[in-house]
């Protein structure tokens, strides 16, 4: 007779076997390329992770991009975009789509080289629809011939539909989106007017031009924005002109000046120079002002222009609650955008647990090493806020944070989201077991509607016996108790595999801006498409 404790008769489905090994070496599951990509677009900042170079991460995508549709692919840059609110990735994917398919062994004249020119006449389609929508400021338009001119996506050059493209929102910009978007570096846009030669529409659009590349031009045309700065620079008139902040900083600016700066700033600039505006005395003996910044940090239509990511939040609160010269009533405000930021975050029918990862790799900045705008936002800050967030608006929910084990925390749901997200952030620890708190759970044989794991994904200390990393062998058995339940593992690094494979009950999903939340809502509520998040990337119309 067989060996009946070897042979073990198994109930139920077979935990699904491991595909890959991920970046710290352990057991997981391989994305699909439309999964991977997606994920890379919203989580990836072309910059160094904890396990990454930021060459392996361009290498990825463009494998990636290569194996998807370009419907998709074009897709996947307008949600990037849209919704996840990023820069270089939708840029990046711009670039890939502009970028003519070549085969060499294709001979022209061929049915094959007609097929191959259809294929390339689509893309082209697909780039002049998504491309006002995801070049959609200065920046990005900086971004997208950048990428082109490096040579990373198989072209040097911009060429005839690109360049087209890059013409016409050119004219189509105002005379202020042209000004203000002259602010930034490599390639600066005077360098990308001088690469494509847009044809000025009247003498104004000329003299504009002419300025921004440093040629003949007739000054009395230019719009009044530019001549009042260059009033102002020649000392002309000491009237503060109405331009991007970075124009003013390399001038000598006094209290007042910095003051008037303060009373109209955008609602970014705001938030990014709290410490810089305390620091020159705007906040001194003026309630006024410090009421006038805080109306507009709280301003939800504002937050929503914004497009403000909810660490981004949290680091301007960390950084102005550190000193007392930005007044109380400002970091307050603050805590009220938080509160607006993450209006998406559910509200779940049933008992939530929510496990985010506090291991040594979360300690990587939210976009990566290596770059000049480096986040002083870590990883497990941005995971410590998604469950302080979730726990705000679930106040019957639980937090299991981990790293080898779980961790032992007190939270009060009342306390505001920064407290609690400070509390957690306080507890990094070693290596990474993203099964502990399943397993934790399951030794208390604890109930549960929706479980929701916020890591990077990379577990190594949890090495698996049998089929399926620990992760999935710790949810099978926890969904015998809960049969209903539904397991969101929300990821924070672009590395392309998980702890848990996508199933009817299993959502991985990755990202930091609050259409996160959105989408692990729908996803509780049972509205999301079979294919889940890639299904809702799908459904964008083009």
């Amino acid at each position: 007779m067989a060996n009946t404790s070897l042979f073990k008769s198994i109930v139920g489905k077979l935990v699904p076997a491991t595909n890959t090994r991920n970046e710290a070496g352990g057991s997981a599951y391989a994305f699909t390329p439309r999964h991977a990509l997606a994920q890379y677009a919203t989580t990836g900042c072309l910059t160094r992770t904890y396990y990454a170079s930021a060459e392996t991460q361009l290498e990825k995508v463009l494998g990636f991009a290569r194996q998807v549709a370009p419907e998709f692919l074009a897709k996947t840059a307008v949600y990037a975009r849209e919704a996840g609110f990023m820069k270089d990735m939708p840029a990046l994917l711009c670039a890939v789509l502009a970028t003519p398919v070549a085969h060499a062994d294709i001979e022209p004249g061929t049915p094959a080289a007609a097929e191959l020119a259809a294929a390339n006449a689509a893309r082209a389609e697909l780039l002049k629809k998504i491309f006002p929508r995801v070049i959609d400021n200065g920046r990005m338009l900086r971004n997208f011939v950048q990428i082109i001119r490096s040579g990373q996506t198989g072209r040097k050059s911009l060429g005839s539909l690109p360049k087209r493209l890059v013409v016409d929102w050119l004219n189509a910009a105002t005379d202020k989106t042209l000004f203000e978007a002259s602010v930034g570096n490599a390639p600066s846009l005077a360098d990308v007017i001088r690469m494509v030669h847009p044809r000025p529409a009247d003498p104004a659009r000329a003299a504009l031009y002419g300025y921004l590349i440093d040629q003949p031009h007739d000054a009395a045309l230019l719009p009044e924005q530019v001549r009042d700065f260059e009033a102002y620079k020649a000392g002309a008139t000491r009237v503060l002109p109405k331009v991007p902040f970075q124009m003013l900083t390399a001038l000598e600016l006094g209290k007042a000046e910095w003051t008037s700066i303060a009373e109209t700033a955008p609602w970014h600039m705001t938030r990014m120079n709290l410490n810089t505006f305390a620091r020159h005395g705007v906040f001194d003996n003026n309630d006024a002002i410090a009421d006038t910044v805080a109306a507009r940090l709280r301003n939800a239509e504002a937050i929503g222009k914004a497009r403000v990511f909810p660490y981004q939040l949290l680091a301007a609160y960390l950084a102005s609650a550190s000193t007392r010269e930005v007044p109380r009533k400002v970091t307050e405000a603050l805590q009220d955008a938080m509160e607006i930021a993450t209006a998406n975050v559910p509200v779940v029918q049933g008992k939530v647990w929510v496990l985010p990862d506090v291991s040594g790799s979360m300690s990587c900045p939210v976009n990566g090493y290596g770059t000049a705008v480096r986040s002083k936002v870590r990883c497990i800050d941005v995971a410590a806020l998604i469950a302080a967030t979730i726990l705000r608006k679930n106040p019957e929910a639980q937090v299991l944070p981990f790293d080898t084990e779980v961790r032992n925390v007190t939270l009060n749901p009342r306390d505001s989201v920064m407290t609690n997200a400070h509390k957690l952030a306080r507890l990094q620890g070693g290596g990474t077991s993203c099964s502990a708190p399943l397993i934790e759970l399951n030794r208390r044989r604890a109930q549960g509607d929706l479980v929701i794991y916020v890591s990077d994904n990379e577990s190594w200390m949890d090495t698996p016996r049998g089929r399926g990393t620990c992760v999935m062998q710790a949810w099978k058995e926890f969904k015998k108790r809960n049969p209903n339940a539904k397991l969101v593992c929300i990821d924070l690094q672009p590395y392309g595999s998980t702890q848990a494979e996508e199933a009817d009950d299993i959502l991985n999903v990755g990202g930091f801006s609050d259409h996160v939340f959105t989408i692990v809502r729908d996803f509780a509520e049972g509205n999301l498409s079979p294919a889940h998040w890639v299904g809702e990337i799908e459904k964008i119309a083009l």
